[in-house]
């Protein structure tokens, strides 16, 4: 029998890869373990895009990941993607959310762009390890008003942006920038490809949150931003899948899954190393005590049932697109999936500090950036709407019309 690696004792074990990619993974892996995660840290204290992680991940071939192998990449299932997406989220969360950013946006132009474009994107990622960033979101009244950034042709014919995008994730480091637009002329919405040193286009330094410090999603400006048509070409009544929300929707799903491991297995660490026990454990360890082990085994339960969720949930896409599930089982399990990761990783990077006393608030130790992490991610859609669609759909049959945030 195949044994895999351990990520959390026996709790949660990696999956066996296929054989064709395991020295790939492995490469990678080593890659988390020797240059992500050890920066970290200090990523999050500078709150500004990690330029040495993601120059690693290019090199050990990450960006062509989610390439389908005839244009040369890996051809990764969405599953295999979020595996790994889960791995690097534990290393680093930030790191994790900048590559989904891309690894989504790959996925999505590939299912609508044309032949000549997708040859042509495919060329730069596989030859030049090419990273797509995104400027998507928009600063309107709701969350899906979109519209203010409008593309135009200038004097000489040539499409220009004018505008501002907001959360502009992967954008500072990215040689590609996916961006969103309202075509003035053709009154509809289109998608271009911008090269990050295009002129009129100006990344702002204003990231400034509580947590995922590091994914430097500040805002972009556009002041009359040329448009190169042979960058990215749509195909006339081309539509991503209409699952595909439902992908970006678990891939955060599997970061915070990523977060909870990671705060709970250096709350194990520290219990070990740091932790006194409390005055009537008899036991020389704060592991001797009962209410410690009790309070690590409950939060590790919530913690492993996040992570199977989220699995089976990313399972569950590769079966929706595949044509074996519905697009509302795949939805229903998806929204599962967040509600058990938001709740396991708030616990775990929060609650878990009852067990490891209060040494594990210095500074120094630099704990709460799990918590800020979790606290931040959990944040992007909210979670009690996942309640709420989970109950519509039991009480009254209810199915979620693909929609972005369902």
């Amino acid at each position: 029998m195949s044994q895999t690696a351990s990520i959390l004792g026996d709790l949660i074990t990696s999956p066996v890869w296929p054989e064709r990619l395991r020295q790939r993974v492995a490469a990678l892996h080593t890659v988390f373990d020797t240059v992500v995660a050890p920066q970290a840290a200090d990523a999050d204290r500078k709150g500004r895009y990690p330029f040495e992680s993601i120059t690693a991940l290019k090199n050990a071939g990450l960006m062509a990941a989610a390439l389908p192998e005839s244009y040369g990449g890996w051809g990764l299932t969405q599953a295999e993607s979020q595996e790994l997406l889960f791995v690097l989220a534990i290393a680093d969360p930030s790191v994790a959310q900048i590559y989904k950013v891309h690894d989504d946006l790959v996925r999505e132009i590939f299912s609508i762009a044309d032949e000549r474009s997708c040859t042509q994107l495919a060329h730069l990622i596989v030859t030049r390890s090419f990273i797509i960033g995104q400027a998507i979101a928009e600063n309107g009244k709701r969350a899906d008003t979109f519209g203010h950034v409008i593309a135009a042709p200038d004097a000489s014919g040539t499409y220009c942006l004018t505008g501002q995008k907001i959360y502009a994730t992967g954008a500072h480091g990215a040689d590609l920038i996916g961006v969103t637009s309202y075509d003035a002329i053709q009154q509809t919405m289109r998608f271009d490809l911008i090269p990050r040193e295009t002129a009129g286009m100006t990344l702002c330094d204003d990231w400034n949150r509580l947590g995922q410090r590091a994914t430097d999603s500040g805002t972009v400006i556009f002041d009359r931003t040329p448009l190169k048509d042979d960058l990215f070409v749509h195909r006339p009544g081309a539509m991503p899948p209409d699952w595909s929300s439902l992908r970006y929707q678990n891939g955060f799903s599997v970061i915070l899954a990523g977060i909870a491991v990671a705060a709970l297995r250096e709350a194990i660490r520290f219990i070990k190393e740091r932790s006194r026990p409390w005055i009537e454990v008899k036991g020389s360890s704060a592991t001797d005590d009962p209410f410690v082990r009790r309070l690590v085994g409950e939060i590790g339960a919530d913690v492993a049932g996040s992570v199977t969720a989220v699995r089976h949930a990313a399972q569950q896409l590769d079966e929706c697109a595949a044509g074996v599930v519905s697009r509302s089982e795949a939805a229903m399990t998806v929204y599962a999936a967040r509600s058990l990761a938001s709740r396991a990783s708030l616990r775990a990077t929060s609650d878990i500090m009852s067990a490891m006393g209060a040494r594990a608030t210095d500074l120094g130790v630099g704990f709460d950036r799990y918590w800020r992490d979790a606290r931040t991610l959990s944040l992007h859609d909210p979670v009690e709407w996942k309640h709420e669609e989970i109950g519509n759909h039991l009480l009254t049959g209810w199915l979620p019309a693909p929609a972005l945030y369902r």
